[in-house]
């Protein structure tokens, strides 16, 4: 049964599977650059600041609402203008979480890690949240 426009998904699976998406970006930001061994709190100054940017990014331009995410088509036009909602937060949220991270750091913000940040967290998040479509319609 497909979920009515009434239907409220809960939140928490979306915002895990964020959280997981941005945990595994930062795991592999750290492990390119030979840092798996950094102190807990260095790891944490770059993963916190960007969630939290992502947060605030996605509920801004409304990837966190649970009625959009939870509709049952997710190959549709529909779905596909929820894709981008992602992207828009996950480009919004890049700089802003590279800003809190410099200043947490008190180092200079480069955009190249920027640009880097912003990719690998907009392919990242478009993949887990076309899954969790594709995990909705099949209601796993």
């Amino acid at each position: 049964m497909a979920p009515d426009s009434n239907h409220r998904a809960p939140l928490w699976p979306l915002i895990l599977g964020d959280a997981l998406a941005y945990l595994a970006v930062t795991l592999a930001g750290f492990a390119t650059h030979g840092e798996l061994a950094a102190p807990p709190a260095r790891f944490m100054a770059t993963y916190l600041p960007f969630l939290a940017a992502w947060l605030f990014a996605a509920g801004a331009v409304g990837a966190l609402d649970d009625r959009r995410a939870a509709q049952p088509r997710p190959l549709s036009r529909q779905n596909a203008g929820r894709l981008w909602r992602v992207a828009a937060a996950a480009l919004l949220a890049a700089p802003l979480g590279a800003v809190v991270r410099g200043s947490v750091l008190g180092t200079p913000v480069l955009p190249i890690f920027v640009g880097v940040m912003a990719g690998v967290s907009l392919v990242t998040l478009l993949g887990w949240r076309a899954a969790y479509l594709l995990l909705r319609r099949r209601r796993l």
